[in-house]
């Protein structure tokens, strides 16, 4: 139902455009641009990523750390599953059934975080980016732009000459003022014996 009502609006704006063309009028100008990379590559957008990676890197070694436990616990209930008393077994089966959901419900939990302070970046960043997309459109002459990140976007084809993701990253990252993000550190090099 979605895809139809999607693709209603596109294929009567692609009508439209070709009447102009065959109308005599000068020719349409159109882009496509990939808007989630556009937003990924830009200075703000690499910054987000990193910020990200910091606040959420502790919650994955913490999942981890669980995920180690449940292993060990499960581990020695192999090793001692002939050998420990029925009481024992079924305690030590309690004990890693109950870690097996904690670390299952820090792992939604964290999952559903992060899926939310992403969406959250990037329905921010891409205000951002609609605000330079426009001004872009306005200054080169472009009728239609089309984003073709997904595969949902009803695009079938489109020729990369008229792919302006770098010029909107460039002009983007200009216009934020904000400077490129430090490459990470490189790592010393090994010595050999």
């Amino acid at each position: 139902m979605r895809k139809s009502v999607l693709r209603a609006p596109l294929l009567a704006l692609g009508c439209a455009v070709v009447a102009l063309a065959q109308a005599g009028s000068p020719p349409v100008k159109v882009g496509i641009i990939h808007i989630q990379n556009a937003i990924i590559q830009t200075k703000d957008g690499q910054k987000a990523a990193a910020d990200i990676d910091t606040r959420f890197g502790p919650r994955q070694k913490e999942a981890e750390r669980k995920q180690s436990e449940v292993q060990a616990l499960e581990a020695q209930y192999r090793s001692g599953v002939n050998t420990m008393s029925e009481e024992a077994k079924q305690k030590l089966a309690r004990e890693i059934e109950l870690k097996r959901k904690l670390l299952q419900r820090h792992i939604d939990d964290a999952r559903a975080d992060l899926e939310q302070e992403q969406q959250r970046v990037l329905n921010e960043l891409g205000q951002k980016m609609m605000v330079v997309i426009d001004k872009y459109a306005a200054d080169h002459g472009y009728a239609l732009i089309l984003d073709v990140s997904t595969q949902a976007s009803g695009v079938l084809y489109a020729s990369n000459t008229i792919d302006i993701t770098r010029d909107i990253v460039d002009l983007y990252d200009k216009s934020s003022g904000l400077p490129a993000p430090a490459a990470p550190a490189a790592e010393p090099a090994k010595k050999t014996p």
